[in-house]
Formats: structure tokens, C-alpha cells, sequence
């Protein structure tokens, strides 16, 4: 329960930063939802979903500006090659992170 209001606050907190104005809120809101539910024990198919969530560009990578929550928090973490940019499989470190 914690983690879906926690997904809810991180949802309305990013719409209305200045810097997502032109993403779409819903992939946002979606994006938020699924980070929330995701656990250690989640798969690789739901990491991936949030990778398509994410990548709001579609340009097959999650920069900073696209990550959220945890992925933002662990971004530098998570960014393994130092490209400044997450790919599917850098992404799939996120569940080692959770808890």
C-alpha cells in the first residue's frame, strides 16, 4: 500500500515539474504504477515494460531526464557503461535494488 501512494506522490510531483510538460503524463503515471509494484522477486518482462514506459523518446534508452523514482535515485548506479544512459539490460539491475 505504501509503495502505491508513494507511486501516486511521484506521479503528481513529476507532472508538474516544467521539465516533463511535453511527456505524456499517462506513460508517466503508468511508468510510476508499475515501479511501485515491482519487487525483487518481480521478472524480467516487468522491467522491461517499464524500459517501453520510460523511454518516452523511443530512442531504445532511459536518460536522466526520463528515470523516475528509484531509477533516478540509483540512476548512476544502474548506468554501468558510464553512458550517461540506461539500457534494458542496465534497467534490470533496478531489482537487485529493491527491496
Amino acid at each position: 500500500m505504501k509503495k502505491v501512494i508513494a507511486a501516486f506522490i511521484l506521479v503528481a510531483a513529476v507532472t508538474s515539474c516544467n521539465s516533463v510538460k511535453n511527456m505524456n503524463t499517462s506513460k508517466v503515471s503508468d511508468a510510476a504504477t508499475l515501479l511501485g509494484s515491482l519487487s525483487s522477486n518481480s521478472t524480467v518482462q516487468q522491467v522491461s515494460s517499464l524500459f517501453s514506459l520510460l523511454d518516452t523518446n523511443n530512442d531504445e534508452a532511459i536518460s536522466s531526464t526520463e528515470a523516475i523514482g528509484e531509477v533516478s535515485e540509483n540512476f548512476d548506479v544502474l548506468d554501468t557503461d558510464n553512458s550517461s544512459n540506461l539500457n534494458l539490460t542496465e534497467l534490470q539491475g533496478i531489482l537487485s535494488l529493491l527491496k
